[in-house]
């Protein structure tokens, strides 16, 4: 039996099937050339009697994508198969996939064909395409609700008439991989000449057993897994390429194969597709979502710092990312946020480290996601900050057309006490600077006020500057938070501590010096 796994890939066809999906044949050709060069062996390019736009992606595909070999759906019926032919005929390698259902639900409802009528019409469309090509799949559509002895019988005489591949399709979710693995291997013993013809599988996700029932199979004999980028098709979607040639790569110790993959495009072929269809990858999704390779929790971020096998099973680069992300959030420890801000490039002391530390947990709980420019902000006001003689406790403010404008503001000195005061100005922003003037005794003039979003999202911190003139000298304030009323706050309090400093250095000059700007 053949280690080689072969990879069929239906996003083109099924996945196209998603409800919203639905691509032009600039887009189908940008996927395609991408799934050659992710290295699949088989492209499904679509089902070319659906529409004339299907007809035209597929001899499209079919002219100008080599490498895979190209492949047309088609029903086990003339028409279907004579149009299938005519849009393959450019490929190098073609293939004509014919189905036909088999289940009793679907002979009695849709169909309307006994069983023996099921079998004529399976092996006249094998026929007839293997007229036009020797390389032909045949699908018992619903196989998995099939009874499992005419399930037999159909795919021995579809192997008989010359079909290369029997796909077994799970084709509405509904088995389980004990039992799927069960009818694998059922044909293996009950078929005869089923070693003539590679064994596939194309696996629905409607229970989320797609990719577990695709491996199932593989250990039983199949060799061939139809599966889609992210997972895309028809109500819940199909096995996920991405997931089953990983968890092959990973487990070569149980299974034993090996795949053409590239697994390196996975990532950029993901993407892609996600752009293409606009369909977003959720965040936890296996290989390819935007979780799939973070850490928040404190332990796992220490873990995977001394090794990082200790929480990861793949290496990032090895589905096309760069590396590990050491998401930081409130789970976070101070081992993730010290390598965090060495890799942003700044050193901090243990004691600047903890400043860091301190806003970081307090930004964490206000924000859902911390970004790295959160972070470089956060250590950008550490290392400008200098020793605080006054700390805000807490400030607010009233604003607005028909009002007053006025603030209230609480500091606490670094010999203890707390001082409160209240007040208004030319606006709410004028208010809390003045307060601050009057508690701490320093009178500013201000210069220049600005402020910006650190980063793009609802909840980005603010980022606040200040420039302003005492005694002569321009001195600057620089803070950020999610509350831009605090941040301006935080700021021209900046702006006041090392004025006062300034003062002290004055009034005692051996005083170590602190940066003023």
């Amino acid at each position: 039996m053949s280690d080689r796994l072969i990879i069929f890939d239906t996003t083109l066809r099924d996945g196209e099937q998603s409800p919203g999906a639905s691509m032009n044949l600039a887009e189908k050709l940008e996927i395609a050339h991408a799934l050659r060069e992710l290295g699949v062996d088989i492209i499904e390019a679509g089902f070319p009697i659906a529409s004339p736009g299907d007809f035209e992606a597929v001899q499209a595909i079919a002219q100008q994508v080599e490498g895979p070999t190209i492949c047309g759906l088609a029903r086990c019926n003339a028409a279907d198969i004579d149009r299938a032919w005519e849009a393959l005929k450019p490929a190098m390698k073609p293939r004509i996939h014919v189905f036909l259902a088999t289940s009793a639900i679907h002979r009695e409802f849709k169909l309307h064909m006994a069983k023996d009528e099921i079998i004529r019409r399976a092996v006249e469309g094998v026929t007839r395409a293997r007229n036009y090509l020797s390389d032909v799949e045949f699908s018992p559509e619903d196989a998995a609700r099939t009874e499992l002895d005419f399930l037999a019988e159909v795919v021995e005489k579809a192997i008989d008439a010359g079909a290369t591949t029997v796909n077994i399709p799970d084709t509405v979710g509904f088995a389980v991989p004990e039992q799927y693995a069960a009818a694998i291997q059922h044909l293996k013993k009950n078929v005869r000449g089923i070693d003539k013809a590679v064994i596939s599988v194309h696996c629905h996700n409607d229970l989320g057993l797609a990719v577990a029932n695709s491996l199932a199979a593989l250990k039983e004999g199949a060799r061939q897994i139809e599966c889609t980028i992210n997972g895309l098709g028809e109500r819940a979607g199909n096995c996920s390429l991405e997931e089953v040639v990983m968890a092959v790569k990973t487990r070569a110790d149980y299974y034993g194969l090996e795949s053409g993959i590239n697994t390196r495009r996975i990532v950029p072929t993901s993407r892609l597709v996600s752009r293409v269809t606009g369909i977003p990858v959720q965040r936890n999704k296996a290989i390819v979502g935007q979780n799939a390779f973070a850490h928040e929790a404190g332990i796992h971020q220490d873990g995977m710092l001394k090794h990082a096998q200790t929480y990861e099973i793949m290496r990032p680069e090895d589905v096309g990312l760069l590396r590990t992300e050491l998401v930081l959030g409130k789970h976070s420890g101070r081992h993730a946020l010290r390598q965090k801000i060495r890799d942003l490039g700044y050193h901090l002391d243990d004691q600047q480290l903890q400043q860091v530390f301190e806003q970081f947990k307090t930004l964490a709980d206000r924000k859902k996601t911390v970004y790295d420019a959160d972070i470089e902000a956060l250590a950008e006001t550490v290392l400008h900050s200098g020793p605080a003689i006054w700390t805000l406790e807490a400030v607010t403010c009233n604003g607005g057309s028909g009002t007053v404008p006025s603030a209230a503001v609480v500091l606490w000195h670094r010999d203890g006490a707390v001082h409160k005061d209240a007040g208004t100005g030319d606006g709410p922003i004028d208010a809390i600077f003045k307060t601050i003037e009057r508690l701490t005794g320093i009178d500013l003039k201000l210069k220049d006020y600005s402020v910006r979003s650190v980063t793009a999202d609802e909840d980005a911190q603010g980022e606040a500057q200040i420039e302003a003139e005492h005694n002569g000298r321009t001195l600057r304030g620089r803070a950020v938070s999610t509350d831009i009323i605090e941040a301006s706050a935080q700021a021209f309090l900046q702006v006041v501590n090392r004025a006062l400093l300034r003062q002290q250095l004055r009034m005692n000059p051996q005083t170590e010096a602190v940066t003023a700007t």
